[in-house]
């Protein structure tokens, strides 16, 4: 069975890095018998460009056709003036909500070549491997009322609702711990019950969930502390189950503890499997069209899409294989580069790769 996938390129070094994930996509369809059939659209900033929407109706529909999408980055400086609710942004947000991607999976692992990559110490990030399983299409991203306004003493004000019903926490909570049982057995939810009513009933619907798994242990962690912990000790933590935004925040923070935001891929997924990949960095303008954007975490969001949404087990293994190998030769983008490394460009990096598949 041919699988169909929709490739969105976005903006900035995402047609860069896009590029790079389509021609590990073409190794595996022309060396290793892949079956796939690959599509193309518009989002972001260029989607604007191109139909004067973020997401275009043309892209969803596509997508919604798709076993799964993946994406490259969005936004930019040419687009941070438009009106507001035809930024960018609002195209990546509005794809999760219409697919109904409610679980967003971000691995945060510290390969061995890398170790002293890291800003922290060697012995403190080595083996590290975490997953964040971060709630993605609620919270205090998509709560309404939201907005701008005048307040009756002529000050401006912005305001946004933070809300989570309990089916919502039920979800996500059960998807965290059916990857903890297949992980350590070891989850920790993160929170801030002790001020916020909204994560006080989260902290309730996960304890309430944890029942139905015996074999995994819950424990609570305020999110301070839980930021504090990550880069005391990390490697205490195996699985994170946390909130939209809580997750958007310590997903980046785990991200540096690995060397660099530009090895870290993501999945998102709804209840039927589909999901979107992309890495988790964003577009990066400022080097966007130079030639040295790290695609290995394009490429491992490909890995991820071949595993949870198109269960090609063994050509995810062997995206990973190659990213291990390449990464033990000691080539390197600029952003994992250490003293004495010489870098090697974005293409280069992507050739690589092919020739270690």
């Amino acid at each position: 069975m041919t699988a169909k996938i929709l490739v969105l390129p976005g903006d900035g070094i995402g047609p860069e890095i896009i590029a790079e994930a389509e021609k590990v996509l073409q190794a595996l369809i022309t060396d290793h018998e892949l079956k796939l059939q690959i599509d193309h659209g518009a989002i972001g900033g260029h989607g604007v460009d191109v139909s004067g929407k973020p997401l275009p109706e043309e892209t969803l529909e596509k997508a919604r056709a798709s076993d799964a999408v993946l994406l490259g980055a969005v936004g930019g400086p040419k687009w941070e003036t438009i009106e507001r609710s035809l930024r960018p942004e609002r195209g990546l947000l509005a794809i999760r909500s219409g697919l109904g991607l409610y679980a967003n999976l971000r691995p945060a692992i510290v390969h061995s070549a890398l170790a002293d990559a890291s800003t922290l110490r060697p012995e403190i990030v080595a083996g590290l491997d975490i997953m964040i399983v971060r709630e993605l299409t609620g919270g205090i991203y998509f709560g309404e009322p939201r907005g701008m306004r005048r307040t009756s003493d002529n000050l401006r004000e912005g305001f946004n609702t933070l809300v989570y019903n309990e089916a919502e926490i039920r979800r996500i909570a059960g998807m965290a711990f059916e990857v903890a049982r297949k992980r350590s057995g070891k989850i920790c939810s993160v929170d801030k019950a002790n001020v916020l009513e909204a994560t006080e009933l989260w902290r309730e619907v996960v304890t309430e969930v944890a029942a139905d798994y015996p074999d995994v242990s819950l424990q609570h962690m305020y999110v301070d502390n839980a930021a504090m912990q990550l880069v005391r000790d990390p490697k205490q933590f195996d699985v994170i189950v946390t909130t939209n935004m809580f997750g958007d925040i310590l997903s980046d923070l785990a991200s540096m503890l690995t060397g660099s935001i530009g090895m870290l891929p993501s999945a998102s997924l709804n209840q039927t499997g589909q999901g979107l990949y992309e890495p988790i960095h964003g577009s990066a303008p400022d080097i966007a069209g130079q030639n040295k954007a790290n695609p290995l975490a394009t490429i491992l969001s490909v890995a991820m899409m071949l595993r949870y949404s198109l269960n090609e087990i063994s050509h995810a293994n062997r995206i990973e294989a190659a990213v291990k190998k390449v990464l033990a030769n000691g080539l390197r983008t600029p952003d994992i580069c250490r003293s004495g490394d010489q870098a090697i460009s974005t293409t280069d990096m992507g050739n690589a790769i092919v020739a270690a598949l």
